[in-house]
């Protein structure tokens, strides 16, 4: 399980958005969303890097835990 915290992460819109970044790099992962506690968890074969770099680009500055 990759994690991630994502402080810029601040509501329902930039979750949507993660997910949707997450799914472009796997289609196959589970991607869970903690809007309260900022984080993303993701369930994947994929190294971590290419979900931090997605994310990076979708706007937001995630911090792998």
């Amino acid at each position: 399980m990759i994690e991630f915290t994502v402080n810029d992460m601040t509501c329902g819109h930039c979750a949507s958005t993660i997910t949707r970044a997450v799914k472009d790099v796997d289609a196959a992962s589970r991607c869970e969303i903690d809007l309260g506690a900022k984080k993303v968890r993701i369930e994947s074969g994929h190294p971590a890097v290419e979900f931090k770099v997605a994310i990076e680009e979708a706007g937001y500055t995630p911090v792998v835990q």
